[in-house]
């Protein structure tokens, strides 16, 4: 019993020295200021948060963005089950 506990004593200290030279995943952490990413509607000035992906208003209809998809080598433009 008293071997097991070694070898587990030994695992746990190697785990820390991991833990302490462990770098930060997608490098050092900067601190900054909150924001909010705010467009206006062109057409009627209604606010809303900025989504990638979002193409028209939610208010008036008016199109951001007027993407259409054409047959690709990984997407078509029906049916991309």
């Amino acid at each position: 019993m008293g071997e097991e506990k070694k070898r587990i004593q030994a695992y746990l200290e190697q785990l820390k020295k991991k833990v302490e030279t462990q770098e930060n995943y997608g490098g050092e952490i900067t601190n900054e200021a909150a924001k909010l990413d705010i467009r206006d509607c062109p057409e009627c000035g209604a606010g809303r948060a900025y989504q990638k992906g979002l193409t028209a208003c939610a208010y008036c209809g008016f199109i951001f963005m007027d993407t259409k998809l054409t047959d690709g080598v990984n997407i078509r433009k029906e049916n991309n089950s």
